[in-house]
């Protein structure tokens, strides 16, 4: 009996091996998709997140927990984030996370690891 292509899926990201990235850690879902233009990432932010930017990617944080002085530096502002919080990351943009933070990171088109440019720490 032929079952029918199940045109879903479904992740555990817990399974997704780790990577690490200028912001700490990351688990990356849906690369693997060819008809999904963007990838979905779990990460989970270290205090020590590098200043970087993307020539093409834009990306999509939506924090999932932080702690309470959690910020993101964008463009060289210092943004107070809390748990709830959505920040919108075109292309160019510099920016990293301040602060212990699990972020959902929506990124499109997918997510390239060539396209990540880290810059000079301001701090």
């Amino acid at each position: 009996m032929n079952l029918p292509a199940r045109r879903y899926r479904i992740v555990e990201f817990d399974e997704i091996p780790e990577v690490t990235c200028p912001c700490g850690t990351s688990r990356r879902a849906f690369a693997d998709v060819t008809e999904l233009p963007g990838t979905i990432h779990r990460t989970d932010v270290t205090e020590d997140a590098k200043p970087h930017y993307h020539r093409r990617m834009t990306e999509t944080y939506f924090v999932l927990q932080c702690g309470p002085d959690a910020q993101m530096e964008l463009d060289g502002d210092l943004i107070p984030v809390r748990q709830g919080t959505c920040v919108l990351i075109p292309p160019g943009v510099v920016h990293r996370a301040v602060g212990r933070m699990t972020i959902l990171n929506i990124v499109f088109p997918k997510f390239d690891p060539t396209d990540e440019v880290l810059v000079d720490d301001h701090r």
